[in-house]
């Protein structure tokens, strides 16, 4: 890790979306072309790092002026103007000077330290609100990209050192970039952008990793190798940290680690309040290689498994045969508990089904969900009849997401019994009791529970989408992230209207959605009733053990009474109250 002896300590605030602390090495990814290698230099290289970027500059040029001639021999003079603007800039002295000034101040190779200033000057253009400036960074980018590729490397590449391991800062991360991440190097991630309640920041907690959100400028401030630490408890990016610092945060860090160690070895004790009332504590995944971390969880079944990765990430919908496979070997290591799998949950902030001809103007409230299914009929017939073959290797349970009203269920539920139908004529065995749900996360299905419930076999409550659609905020944009509240009256009211009319029809209820992993809210969610908790592997042993010390006597009558609240305020406090009481060394 780069040292910091002659650098002053910077603390960067954001917002935090993801609780632990990281120290170690900064990787800073920005927007547009893809960020080169990065190492560091001894101070005596600089002079030759230096000519290895005046020659990747003039090979550029050269390239450029070649271009500029077939073009203008091809359609005349003026078109040529754009590649005369390139050579242009890569004479000017603004980029040649803080090229060689960076490769000297950072002592850093050649390659990064011109990514680095170039994105510098990128990312200033794509800040001003004046279109033309904007529409030129595609320009810059791509000369940029062209340099990169003129380096030529003239030694064995050189990778971070034994600290390979790092915290990443980026501008924004998609959630298909997160669950993408190798975990094994990844120590925490920043964002400029973002929210506390995106798919990507959901991700960061299911993975126990620690994430900041909202870090203005930190693309622009931040240098790649910097020593650093990333709390995710306060939401703070500390560049230089001091000693002083740096001891802090290494004790605190090991009082959690404390905590963390005392939860796993209560991790397969049963799931029972203090006066004997059981609840299941599942965990939701994405990735395949997630099972390990549910398997040690403790988690007595998948709760949610989002199949989007495993559908999407790839250039071709994989054959049923893949997931087949895929659903099967899920089942087989959480047997004998349940696997729920949501089927398809494309769109909003998710991955995306296809391309669209044009963008969605409000993509959560568009094509996506249960929608997408049922327009695309072949391929959710492959899905299904994959989860009705993995049904045969254990409890299988699946799941429709965003159902909005009956009509979805039904038709939803006819395919389901079309592909039994198909499976029995060719003889291929699988659970003809497989259990059906829904998830409800459509204030529309929240309070036609009661007509909902009759036709599936159990709800599930997606407490992140319920609530964005209940108090109308888009839970990724930052200027309503405030008023997106969990505990608003509202919320509370479907919550409990849904769990009632699940129990009037002898089916159960459960939540998947992030409510589920707030032990601050476990004491509520117990008290209106909810039979199953399905959180990231991460948090089923802290979630067990916030469930091992409660009653649920005292959470049905604060239940109760927060009914009469009319403040999202006052109903946190009530419920944090209680948790507090019972386990306060749990609270982050």
């Amino acid at each position: 890790m780069a040292t910091s002896a002659h650098s002053p300590e910077v603390v960067h605030e954001g917002i935090p979306a993801s609780p632990g602390i990281a120290i170690g090495p900064v990787h800073v990814i920005a927007r547009g072309f893809s960020a080169p290698e990065v190492f560091e230099i001894d101070p005596r290289e600089v002079a030759h790092e230096q000519e290895r970027f005046r020659l990747a500059v003039e090979v550029t040029k050269k390239q450029l002026a070649e271009l500029q001639q077939r073009l203008e021999h091809i359609a005349g003079d003026e078109h040529g103007d754009i590649f005369e603007a390139h050579i242009m800039m890569l004479e000017d002295p603004a980029v040649l000077d803080r090229v060689a000034a960076a490769i000297a101040s950072r002592c850093q190779n050649a390659e990064y330290a011109f990514y680095a200033v170039m994105q510098t000057f990128l990312e200033g253009m794509r800040r001003i609100p004046d279109p033309y400036f904007r529409e030129r960074t595609a320009d810059i980018e791509d000369v940029s990209q062209r340099v990169l590729r003129n380096f030529q490397a003239d030694s064995e590449p050189r990778q971070l050192g034994p600290e390979e391991t790092h915290i990443l800062i980026a501008y924004d991360l998609t959630p298909s970039d997160t669950a993408g991440m190798d975990r094994r190097h990844l120590l925490g991630f920043a964002t400029e952008q973002g929210s506390v309640n995106s798919h990507t920041a959901i991700l960061a907690r299911a993975f126990g990793i620690p994430a900041v959100v909202g870090l203005s400028r930190s693309v622009i401030d931040v240098t790649t190798l910097s020593s650093a630490i990333l709390d995710g408890y306060a939401g703070r990016l500390i560049l230089h940290p001091s000693p002083a610092t740096l001891a802090h945060y290494r004790q605190l860090h090991a009082e959690k680690e404390k905590i963390r160690n005392a939860l796993e070895s209560t991790r397969d004790a049963a799931t029972e309040t203090l006066d004997g009332h059981h609840l299941t504590v599942s965990a939701n995944i994405e990735l395949l290689e997630e099972l390990e971390l549910v398997t040690h969880s403790g988690a007595k079944g998948i709760g949610l498994y989002r199949t989007e990765f495993l559908l999407l990430n790839g250039s071709d919908i994989p054959s049923e045969a893949v997931q087949t496979e895929a659903y099967s070997r899920v089942t087989r290591a959480l047997a004998p508990h349940r696997v729920i799998i949501r089927t398809l949950d494309a769109g909003g902030d998710k991955l995306q089904i296809e391309p669209l001809t044009e963008p969605e103007p409000n993509p959560f409230l568009g094509w996506r969900g249960i929608r997408v299914s049922l327009a695309r009929p072949a391929m959710f017939r492959e899905q299904l009849r994959a989860i009705l073959r993995a049904s045969a290797m254990g409890k299988v349970a699946v799941m429709f997401p965003l159902v909005s009203g009956l009509s979805e269920v039904e038709r939803a539920r006819e395919l389901v019994r079309r592909c039994m139908d198909e499976l029995d004529r060719e003889g291929v065995p699988f659970d003809h009791q497989l259990p059906v749900g829904v998830m409800v996360e459509v204030p529309s299905a929240a309070v036609c529970a009661d007509l909902l419930a009759p036709h599936v076999d159990f709800f599930s409550i997606g407490t992140n989408d319920l609530i964005q659609y209940t108090v109308a905020v888009d839970r990724v944009n930052p200027h309503v992230a405030e008023l997106y509240r969990p505990t608003h009256p509202a919320v509370i009211r479907l919550i409990k209207h849904t769990i009632d009319a699940g129990n009037a029809h002898g089916i159960w209820t459960g939540i998947c959605g992030e409510m589920a992993g707030d032990i601050r809210l476990t004491p509520l969610l117990i008290g209106l009733g909810a039979k199953e908790l399905s959180v990231g592997p991460q948090r089923v042993a802290r979630v067990g053990q916030a469930i091992r010390s409660l009653n649920l006597a005292e959470c049905s009558a604060m239940a109760t009474d927060v009914m009469g609240q009319t403040r999202s305020y006052d109903i946190l406090n009530i419920s944090l109250d209680i948790a507090r009481r019972s386990y306060g060394y749990l609270l982050d």
